[in-house]
């Protein structure tokens, strides 16, 4: 299981590669709580943007983006929700999804913004 986990770092730092040239700071990798795990915090202007990356090195399964559930999408709005409440946040957070598929010569990547909604 070690190779997807490499693929899935990978895509993690292309997305933050991609995001910062894009104009977005950076503000947490990775963050926990309770059952869920945030991979990317970003901030453009006054939009807190929560990135979920999607690294796939096919499409043979769907689209990378189908795989957020709506049982994790819950779990990171109360994530985020804690995020910004213990941070005294007052931003629009909008939820994407970074999407990235590696093919044999190169990695394609979508930026999916407003991805899902939280409900």
């Amino acid at each position: 299981m070690a190779h997807h986990n490499e693929l899935g770092k990978k895509g993690e730092q292309l997305a933050v590669d991609f995001l910062s040239e894009k104009g977005y700071h950076i503000v947490k990798r990775n963050y926990r709580f309770e059952k869920a795990e945030v991979d990317i915090i970003a901030q453009k202007d006054d939009i807190l943007a929560i990135i979920e990356v999607k690294t796939r090195s096919t499409l043979d399964y769907g689209n990378p983006q189908d795989f957020v559930k709506p049982k994790q999408i819950k779990n990171l709005v109360k994530a985020v929700d804690a995020y910004i409440t213990s941070n005294n946040l007052d931003l629009e957070v909008r939820f994407d999804i970074i999407a990235i598929i590696k093919s044999e010569t190169r990695y394609d990547i979508e930026h999916l913004e407003n991805a899902f909604y939280h409900f």
